[in-house]
């Protein structure tokens, strides 16, 4: 893992630290990070209980959640709960945090991948879209894995900012569920409590509970969300989640196949095994539409429920 040293307490520094981690990624390092809110101010201790600090943390943190590995670091008490933040910082803090809690599964899948596959979860929006000459000159925009679009707000007192959604494919608003066609830039709305971030068509996301560690429950409840437009493939990684084994072949992993025009969602059988393997997965299938599945809250009302025990099946959906 590579970090970008004690960087300072500023938006300059913010904004420097989306093109530093993408090509860091680039370079062949997987497995970035950045002292989210910076490390020191002026070799000294930032006043977190400014406004003007409070927005910067949560500019950061919030890009901090879409990084390969989320990590706050350096001079002055940042903690979720401490009294430096008012209620509304923290209530948006606790939002980015327990949306990357909930991603995990989708996270932990990413990691596995990178060690099976060589793979890097901070994409340079080149590498899956080099025919779209476009992106080559963007600095602040990156795929986290192969179904976000992250854009970080780096600059202070900003509402918004300018987004290019590449390629041709279908993007959705992860926030509200809107769609957009690809190749164009738009104007995103970006409130304080909210950075822009876009979902591919095709893409199928496992999500899993709120939690406050990572091993706090299991894999055993999945929300499984399914972005139509375009077929789509994810693998789903497991192993023990605490040791080395897998290095030993001691994991497993199943594949999810979305047929866009047949509406059908198909789940590989289970390869490999290891101790303490989850015998069953309930898999809370969510077709993206509109509000319904959009945003970090789980969602209630599935459009349909499975039980996987292990062998291939096919899911047909409405």
């Amino acid at each position: 893992m590579i970090w970008t040293s004690d960087i300072s307490c500023s938006f300059d520094a913010l904004k420097s630290q989306v093109p530093q981690g993408i090509n860091t990624c680039v370079s062949g390092i997987p497995y970035w990070t950045s002292d989210i809110g910076g490390f020191q101010y002026n070799w000294t201790i930032p006043d977190w209980s400014k406004p003007e600090f409070r927005e910067l943390f949560t500019r950061w943190f919030q890009f901090g959640a879409f990084c390969p590995i989320m990590r706050i670091h350096g001079n002055g008490e940042r903690a979720i709960f401490s009294k430096n933040w008012d209620e509304n910082t923290r209530a948006i803090l606790l939002k980015y945090d327990k949306l990357r809690y909930r991603l995990l599964p989708y996270i932990y899948s990413l990691a596995g991948k990178v060690t099976s596959d060589n793979y890097t979860m901070m994409r340079s929006l080149a590498f899956d879209f080099r025919n779209d000459t476009n992106v080559y000159k963007i600095p602040d925009q990156y795929m986290f894995g192969p179904a976000f679009l992250v854009n970080p707000v780096t600059a202070k007192g900003k509402a918004g900012r300018k987004v290019y959604l590449p390629g041709s494919d279908l993007w959705y608003d992860f926030w509200t569920g809107e769609k957009t066609g690809g190749g164009k830039t738009i104007n995103a709305a970006a409130p304080i409590d909210q950075m822009p971030i876009y979902v591919r068509a095709g893409s199928i996301v496992p999500m899993g509970p709120e939690v406050e560690y990572a091993t706090q429950k299991t894999n055993k409840v999945i929300e499984l969300r399914i972005y139509p437009g375009a077929d789509g493939r994810f693998t789903f990684y497991e192993d023990e989640n605490d040791n080395y084994n897998y290095e030993k072949g001691q994991y497993a992993n199943f594949t999810f196949a979305w047929n866009d025009k047949q509406k059908e969602l198909s789940i590989s059988g289970t390869k490999g095994n290891f101790p303490g393997m989850l015998k069953q997965h309930t898999f809370n299938i969510i077709m993206v539409h509109g509000k319904h599945g959009s945003s970090s809250i789980a969602t209630t009302n599935a459009d349909e429920t499975v039980k996987y025990n292990g062998k291939a099946m096919v899911v047909r959906l409405r």
